[in-house]
């Protein structure tokens, strides 16, 4: 980018920031308005909860505040109108996860793209700098086969023309987004979400500590959010926490939780309750949190079994989604768990999270590549609206942000 072009940028995203600032002030003063007429409605009805907490009603989460106008803002602002939104279309809540996917990729960037760019400076790309990107690829875990195939393509490009450092990132991005976007073509689906007029059964598989009550939780609030009737099932019965767990994150969310909280209950009885319970409300998600750990592997998967036989059985037409959470923070354990779940689970996509700060953003690569999954979904940060929709533009974009 230019100078020309990074001052245009900037003029663009300062317009950008002064609408949403004037638009912050307007909401502003009407939560102060609705808050007004709330503690009127309280005082007319001493004799009942407060409304906050009568059933029914979402709880309240609060709304990101916008930030400075520094750097961060203005690279959110533009990986927005990369993608074709205007001033008007861009919401704190969409620049306040970029600025949080941004940062949590920090760690990822620091060992690569900082390290890359000085030691090409403004030289073009040589075999040897090729040997260095190739080992900082692998340390960023991006895996093998994800790295032979970038730096055999960048090969084939030098022998073709001269390529400068700039051009070489670019192009790097170009060929980290193919492999992470092949999947999600091939799956015919490029953002997952529930179909409306049928069941939808989520089943979130993984070991225990990568994040996945927690992630069920979030998924729970975003589609609720998103207006689709959800429910929980906490099918994860061999967790002491895993329940009281859910309800939390459920409560937060207004998203009721089907459980047995008896020792070692049947997660499928429980699916089978939850299913039940969903068809009877119309309900348009249904997520389930399965077991993370039991005595072997074998019990494990035939559980997951037991479950699809349930859920087949009980609503043969629902649409069902097995999606393996994955810590980022585990780098290749992360990738050999995903492989043993794909062979035995019939996986259709996966869940990154803890994204922020952690070194090894690019297993996220390594997962598309070697075990052929999906993204569906990428978590950057412990709050409740801290998981988002798997974006591929978005995500190469943070972890390749120059200095």
């Amino acid at each position: 980018m230019n100078n020309t072009d990074s001052d245009n940028s900037r003029e663009w995203a300062a317009q950008a920031y002064a609408l949403l600032k004037k638009r912050q002030e307007e909401q502003k003063q009407e939560l102060q308005k609705q808050e007004e007429q709330k503690q009127e409605l309280q005082k007319q009805e001493e004799q009942k909860q407060e409304l906050s907490d009568i059933p029914g009603q979402s709880k309240t989460i609060a709304e990101p505040e916008l930030g400075e106008f520094d750097d961060n803002f203005t690279w959110s602002a533009m990986v927005l109108a990369a993608q074709g939104k205007n001033i008007n279309q861009i919401s704190i809540d969409e620049i306040d996860w970029l600025t949080k996917l941004r940062r949590g990729l920090e760690e990822t960037r620091k060992g690569f793209v900082t390290e890359l760019l000085d030691k090409l400076g403004d030289d073009p790309l040589t075999p040897e700098s090729l040997d260095d990107l190739e080992t900082l690829l692998i340390r960023a875990d991006v895996g093998i086969d994800s790295t032979d195939k970038v730096i055999s393509s960048l090969r084939t490009k030098l022998n073709e023309e001269v390529v400068g450092g700039e051009a070489g990132i670019e192009f790097l991005k170009k060929e980290l987004k193919l492999i992470i976007d092949k999947p999600i073509k091939n799956s015919g689906t490029d953002l997952l979400v529930p179909q409306k007029g049928k069941l939808n059964v989520w089943l979130l598989v993984g070991v225990n500590g990568v994040g996945k009550t927690t992630t069920l939780g979030k998924l729970a609030y975003l589609s609720s959010k998103s207006n689709y009737k959800t429910l929980i099932a906490a099918a994860d019965t061999f967790r002491a926490a895993a329940v009281e767990q859910l309800t939390v994150w459920g409560d937060r969310s207004n998203v009721e939780v089907i459980s047995n909280k008896s020792k070692n209950a049947d997660p499928a009885a429980v699916v089978f309750d939850a299913i039940n319970s969903a068809i009877k409300r119309n309900v348009d998600l249904l997520l389930v949190d399965t077991a993370g750990r039991l005595q072997t592997k074998n019990n494990l998967m035939d559980e997951l079994a037991k479950i699809k036989k349930i859920i087949d059985k009980k609503v043969p037409d629902a649409i069902v989604e097995s999606l393996l959470v994955l810590d980022a923070s585990q780098g290749q354990n992360g990738l050999k768990q995903a492989k043993s779940f794909a062979k035995s689970a019939d996986l259709s996509g996966a869940i990154i999270t803890k994204l922020d700060g952690t070194s090894r953003g690019g297993v996220s690569l390594a997962v598309s590549e070697e075990v052929n999954l999906p993204i569906r979904f990428i978590g950057a940060g412990e709050g409740i609206k801290d998981l988002r929709p798997f974006n591929s533009y978005e995500f190469v974009e943070a972890m390749l942000a120059d200095k």
